[in-house]
């Protein structure tokens, strides 16, 4: 892959696999795959079943060992290692950046987006605002516009906007709208606007779209 490629070639992980799970084994994976050319990996702390558990089970049930991760970025100082599985707050991320080089969110990022919102300045030391929810799905309405020109449903846009508002008053009724009305014919970005509508506080719907994010900006 090396030889083929000329961006980094990087490995995504677990700790093991079934009953193969030492410590050992592992080692010597990271270590063989590292002597090709890979100098990240991205190590999920669970190990995974592949006879007894369905992938959704693999994602739960198997215990997390981020112990395990710890102690090869130890092992192996000069490679880049990250760590996943169940991190879900930004206190965790910072917890395990005492240990390794770097964290992956998955679930809970596409479940609670606006997590990330805060990411460069708790992370990285970003001192520019914190750009709300509700201008984040305002910024949205040009794009879904110009991607429905082009053919795009809408609630192949808007179902990935379900979790935006997660943890907000309000959130169920936004998702409620959302899911309800976004693959009826003819739906359109303001479909979005009116579900913005349901949560608290007053926002604008216009029959244009395009109309009402320009007369927020």
């Amino acid at each position: 892959m090396r030889e083929a490629v000329r961006i980094p070639v990087t490995v995504k992980s677990r700790i093991g696999i079934d009953d193969r799970d030492s410590y050992q084994e592992l080692s010597d994976f990271i270590a063989t795959v590292a002597a090709a050319g890979c100098e990240t990996f991205i190590v999920h702390a669970r190990k995974a079943w592949l006879s007894g558990l369905s992938p959704k089970e693999n994602r739960e049930i198997p215990p997390l060992r981020y112990d395990v991760v710890y102690q090869l970025k130890q092992d192996f100082p000069q490679l880049q290692i990250a760590i996943n599985g169940g991190i879900t707050s930004l206190e965790q991320a910072k917890q395990h950046l005492q240990q390794v080089d770097g964290v992956m969110v998955g679930r809970e990022a596409y479940h609670n987006p606006y997590l990330l919102a805060e990411v460069d300045s708790q992370l990285f030391g970003d001192d520019a605002q914190t750009v709300s929810r509700q201008e984040i799905i305002l910024q949205m309405i040009p794009y879904i516009e110009r991607e429905m020109r082009q053919g795009v449903r809408l609630n192949s846009i808007s179902r990935h906007l379900l979790g935006m508002f997660h943890g907000v008053d309000g959130a169920r009724a936004w998702r409620r709208h959302l899911s309800e009305n976004a693959t009826k014919p003819g739906a359109d970005a303001r479909v979005i606007l009116q579900a913005l509508a349901t949560l608290q506080g007053d926002y604008p719907i216009s029959t244009r779209p395009s109309d009402c994010y320009d007369r927020n900006h």
